[in-house]
């Protein structure tokens, strides 16, 4: 068995190597002894080397290959020859195996008790080391070590203490005692910890006559773990439905609730809804981390211009603001980020939401609950008599709640709500079918954010791409005019880091309509057409379309994503048109 170790201590050979002073070893020491991190750690954060810099040294010390994890592919059944516990706490990951050898990554080989536990653990194997950074390491970690092996074995665990004709014991559901109870408690908490690790933005469980789907989505796609174990769905939702404190003997009507759980250092609020389906009920539950706080408004994504002219119209006394887009396309974050910045002890700020999804002091949140008449119209009306500055209604959803926002808006508050629109233009006139009149929608409304998600190109493995003469063809229509030739498009092949899909998280894509004389005359004299026209030649518009193409020429999206998105408008207009 292999075996690696330094002649000498770390930092005499990098002041040996020249890759540091004496001065700057002696100062990293001190700092070292009083923070209770390695050295080589300390001379990382404190910038004298970079962690590349560092694990290449350290390979060349041990004449051990430098490993970069985004080169290659790792096989999931071959990491978990090490158990995720011990391959965090020893900085290891198995990378491959070979007619008994092994190919350990260390992002720590000067701790020769570490790697003796390894070469412990893996006795049945001869190993090669390689060093590798230890941010890439983490990363590794997260992804592939899945907790889908851990999920089946608690299902399967579960699914054999209750028999296929047993229904799940309501006396035990509610003791912590019970066996039957400590397993579903641990296959719910695995199932939420790989949700959180995969930053899974929902998760799925869907019964059927004989399996459970579990599906999570993440950016934007869902993806999918069977359980064979039918019979464990009751006790699933049960245990779901006591900790959301639902009625758990009601099981023929939808209900909702939420509740909070710390996973993984992560405090995540969880929105769960239940439905009565043919095989018992589906359960789908929408994860916010609240342990991350909200973002900026400079961190959504918002281009520089349109951020510039969404604040201008935020600091304006009174008016309306609507920011439009389809479920899940960040209209509610891209709202709270404008709360916060409004957030100061000089506006009184009320919100009227259902849910309310993020908990922020000093603002007056309203839960409506329509059981007991706590509607939108209704909290609306109280909130006025309120003396708001700002008021924020979660959504316009039926023509009192429009006129009564708008009215808000005209008789000196800032007004802040969603609608369910296609594009920013198509907004306006959405206000006008809801039975709004023209000369209120025109003396309130200032400005439409319409906005979308297109995934995150992988920049570790992305690589130049040259559009098909048909996809061109389309890319010159959303352009209006010829793609320049020395236009690179990018794709990714798919890597480790990004688990082969080619795309890492999702950025925003945002249209702009700021209102002006000639839209404001239009909407007064109920001029559809004329409104269009006249927001197609404003300053700031910019079709969506048109933004994520900007996005695919400077190799953030993909071809793909704009095409998709493209397609995705062209049948919504046709679906309105048709309606």
């Amino acid at each position: 068995m292999a075996k690696i170790k330094l002649k000498q201590r770390l930092g005499d050979l990098l002041v040996n190597a020249g890759k540091l002073t004496e001065q700057q070893l002696q100062q990293a020491l001190v700092e070292q002894r009083a923070s209770g991190r390695k050295l080589g750690q300390t001379l990382i954060d404190s910038g004298v080397l970079t962690e590349e810099e560092m694990m290449r040294f350290l390979a060349r010390q041990l004449d051990v290959p430098f490993l970069d994890l985004q080169d290659i592919t790792v096989a999931p059944a071959i990491v978990t020859l090490l158990p995720e516990v011990l391959a965090r706490r020893y900085r290891a990951l198995v990378f491959k195996r070979e007619e008994g050898v092994v190919g350990v990554a260390t992002a720590d080989p000067a701790d020769l008790s570490a790697l003796d536990a390894v070469e412990d653990r893996l006795g049945d194997y001869q190993i090669e080391w390689a060093v590798v950074r230890e941010s890439q390491l983490f990363e590794a970690f997260d992804q592939l070590y899945r907790r889908t092996q851990e999920i089946s074995s608690y299902a399967t665990q579960l699914g054999e203490e209750y028999s296929e004709d047993d229904e799940f014991d309501l006396s035990d559901s509610l003791t912590d005692e019970s066996e039957g109870e400590a397993t579903v408690a641990r296959l719910l908490q695995s199932i939420f910890e790989d949700a959180v690790q995969v930053k899974a933005s929902d998760i799925h469980i869907e019964p059927e006559a004989k399996l459970i789907r579990i599906r999570q989505r993440v950016d934007g796609d869902l993806q999918e773990q069977v359980i064979d174990q039918a019979n464990i769905a009751s006790a699933l939702v049960l245990r779901l439905k006591l900790i959301a404190g639902l009625d758990i003997s009601e099981k023929r009507l939808p209900q909702d609730g939420r509740f909070n759980i710390n996973v993984r250092k992560h405090s995540i609020d969880v929105r769960i809804s239940t439905m009565p389906v043919q095989h018992g009920e589906s359960v789908v539950m929408r994860l916010l981390d609240q342990s991350g706080g909200l973002l900026s408004m400079n961190e959504t994504g918002m281009p520089e211009d349109i951020l510039r002219r969404f604040r201008l119209q935020l600091s304006r006394p009174h008016g309306m603001i609507l920011v439009t887009g389809p479920t899940g396309s960040g209209k509610t974050t891209t709202l709270y980020c404008a709360l916060s910045e409004m957030n100061t002890p000089e506006r009184k700020i009320i919100t009227v939401e259902d849910p309310v999804e993020y908990r922020l002091p000093r603002i007056n949140q309203v839960q409506v609950n329509a059981k007991i008449g706590l509607d939108f119209s209704s909290v609306l009306r109280t909130a006025l008599r309120q003396d708001p500055d700002v008021l924020l209604v979660g959504e316009m959803r039926d023509h009192e709640t429009v006129e009564i926002g708008l009215r808000g808006a005209l008789t000196g508050h800032m007004v802040l709500s969603t609608l369910h629109t296609n594009d920013a233009i198509s907004t306006a006139l959405r206000l006008l079918d809801m039975g709004a009149p023209g000369y209120l929608v025109a003396s309130s409304l200032r400005a439409v954010v319409a906005q979308r998600l297109v995934k995150r190109l992988c920049h570790n493995c992305e690589q130049d791409y040259q559009p098909t003469p048909d996809e061109l063809t389309w890319l010159q229509h959303i352009a209006g005019k010829p793609i320049p030739a020395e236009t690179k498009f990018k794709v990714s092949k798919g890597c480790q880091s990004c688990q082969q899909s080619g795309y890492r998280g999702r950025v925003g894509v945002f249209e702009w309509l700021e209102l002006d004389d000639d839209m404001i005359a239009a909407l007064r004299d109920g001029d559809t057409q004329a409104f269009s026209a006249a927001a197609k030649r404003s300053r700031y518009y910019q079709p969506l379309s048109m933004a994520a193409l900007h996005y695919a020429m400077s190799g953030i999206t993909t071809v793909d994503e704009v095409l998709r998105l493209a397609e995705y408008l062209v049948d919504q207009v046709d679906e309105d048109a048709s309606a």
